[in-house]
């Protein structure tokens, strides 16, 4: 049974919404810096509960450190956004950056070691992960309520910059702090996420839509279910089986996902039977709503890996060529992709203010072609290539993801009734969160794909050429590139820790400071690498451009207007155009 309850009315400021932004902005942003900046502490991270995350054995667990808390996120966000609607959006976001905090400062009381204090990790990260949900899933729904329909973009746009700016910025810190210790990479969010927790319990006010329902626990456990054993399946497709160097015909894998398609079959049966559903299914009949979700989907499929394998591009061969060393080529690969950073920052705000004078459907779409046509851009461009030019296509790429998201985001929220917002925000979440690791699924299949065409070949003549026994040789020639691609990516020298101290030792210095110097990997794996990148560009051009069609469908400019939205929004103008100071 659904009990309607009146919109609370408490008085709020004119300067309310500017809280609102501000608090939700600190959110986004520890969320995000807190991903990134685990990345690249990971060596670190590892090295300090004495575990090599490059040991076959143990690839699971870097595996599950990177991806599981997207997993667990993507899981719940839906149904946290739902709790919202019915409980109060702001009581579940401020719960959110407790729950967070609280996570971060277990992570960095882990005082188990070897493959315990991995587990404990990666379970702690989980854990973690709900209450990144709860933020992310409540604060796009906390922003609609407080700002007006024609502002929305321009808020969201912020908000979204600040994620950006977080991930980037979690790249640097994340270096900074394994410096000190890979504790700090944990325990450094605990002041932010503690200011940002007595913030919102003290600021920020219950003003949206709430109806009483009861929770639908089988559509929220189908919903959980179904989507945590695709993406399982999927995370696994990464890994090698048996003889093949991915795990798509793994029968776990195989049963993983069309299990967990069916679990979200059933789903969708649940949730056009019950009272009061986790969500409402009858959403999907607003075009504006669907059709943004599509794109949403589509576009984080195109782009979701797209980061890792250019920061792996950047630390496996440019920068390696360049000059630097492997230990610290995951912190300058970051900075030298500011440029995608500084693209979405210059153009989401920008985007999000006009969408809300003219509409999503022109910026939305016109992001996916922009950005389908970088993507071809960067096919252009040699293993070695001049930075310059390269900058320019990136940032282009950044400005092409910021006229697409907050114009895009914008148009879903302002397209459905205020009693759904936290719902559709979580689903709005969801489509993004499962795009990433499908996209990484499918992205390092067609790499390891391209490389494997061409990189045993070349690794085993270069390996004899330099004094390596030929039956060594052979077997690191026929090594997963996974193996390879991963240490790169985690800032170890490849060859340095696929020969071993066993190898090395025995060649002269001269053959092993060839092997284990910064040109020879890069010269290496370079062009299959860049073969290999061109499959991965060539699916991103192809789903960036479904993407930009499934946009264009989404109609002009719709703002959903039923009575609750209208006398929530007509309240809150009543409030604070009659307080002409204070804050909420």
């Amino acid at each position: 049974m659904t009990v309607a309850t009146p919109a609370p009315s408490p008085v709020v400021g004119p300067r309310y919404k500017w809280v609102v932004l501000s608090n939700t902005t600190i959110g986004v942003l520890l969320a995000s810096l807190n991903a990134t900046s685990l990345i690249i502490a990971l060596p670190v991270i590892f090295r300090g509960i004495r575990l090599n995350p490059l040991v076959p054995s143990n690839f699971p667990y870097l595996l599950w450190m990177i991806m599981g808390y997207m997993l667990v996120s993507a899981a719940v966000v839906v149904t946290v956004g739902r709790i919202g609607d019915i409980f109060g959006r702001v009581r579940m976001y401020t719960l959110g950056f407790a729950w967070f905090t609280v996570g971060a400062i277990l992570l960095s009381a882990v005082w188990s070691t070897g493959s315990t204090g991995a587990l404990e990790l990666v379970i702690l990260r989980m854990v973690q992960a709900v209450g990144g949900a709860l933020l992310m899933a409540n604060s796009a729904a906390i922003i609609t309520d407080a700002f007006p329909a024609g502002e929305l973009g321009f808020a969201l746009g912020a908000n979204m910059v600040a994620a950006i700016v977080g991930s980037f910025l979690g790249i640097v810190t994340g270096g900074l702090l394994s410096e000190l210790g890979w504790r700090w990479v944990f325990l450094a969010n605990v002041p932010i996420g503690a200011f940002g927790t007595v913030w919102a319990y003290l600021k920020l006010k219950e003003i949206g839509v709430r109806r009483r329902a009861r929770i639908d626990w089988a559509g929220n456990i189908a919903f959980a279910a179904g989507l945590a054993m695709v993406m399982i399946g999927a995370t696994y497709g990464i890994q090698p089986y048996g003889h093949s160097l991915t795990g798509w015909g793994n029968p776990f894998v195989l049963g993983m996902i069309l299990g967990g398609l069916a679990v979200l079959i059933g789903f969708v049966f649940i949730e056009v039977r019950v009272e009061a559903p986790m969500f409402q299914l009858s959403l999907f009949r607003i075009q504006a709503f669907t059709a943004g979700n599509l794109a949403q989907f589509l576009g984080a499929i195109g782009r979701g890996g797209l980061q890792f394998m250019l920061m792996i591009w950047f630390q496996g061969i440019w920068l390696p060529q360049h000059g630097y060393t492997f230990v610290v080529t995951p912190l300058w690969a970051g900075i030298y992709m500011i440029p995608w950073m500084l693209g979405f920052v210059v153009a989401g705000p920008v985007a999000g203010k006009l969408s809300d004078r003219y509409g999503a459907r022109l910026f939305a779409t016109g992001g996916m072609l922009l950005s389908a046509a970088m993507y071809a851009a960067m096919m252009t461009f040699p293993p070695d290539f001049a930075y310059g030019p390269f900058a320019v296509v990136m940032f282009v790429s950044g400005i092409a993801m910021g006229l697409f998201a907050s114009p895009n985001a914008a148009s879903i929220m302002n397209s459905v009734p205020a009693r759904h917002r936290g719902a559709a925000s979580g689903m709005r979440v969801t489509f993004s969160s499962v795009g990433m690791p499908l996209s990484m699924g499918l992205f390092f299949t067609l790499l390891v794909a391209g490389l494997n065409a061409r990189v045993p070949a070349a690794m085993y003549r270069g390996l004899v050429t330099h004094g390596v026994p030929a039956a060594r040789a052979l077997q690191l020639a026929h090594l997963p590139p996974l193996g390879y691609v991963f240490a790169a990516f985690l800032g170890f020298n490849p060859l340095k820790s696929l020969l071993g101290p066993a190898v090395l030792s025995h060649l002269p210095p001269a053959q092993s400071a060839v092997l284990t110097g910064r040109s020879f990997f890069p010269h290496l794996i370079g062009p299959s690498f860049t073969h290999g990148l061109s499959l991965v560009l060539t699916f991103a051009i192809a789903m960036s451009l479904v993407a930009a069609i499934a946009s264009s469908l989404r109609g002009g400019k719709y703002i959903h207007e039923d009575e609750e939205s209208k006398a929530q929004k007509a309240g809150l103008a009543a409030q604070t155009a009659g307080s002409p100071g204070g804050d909420g």
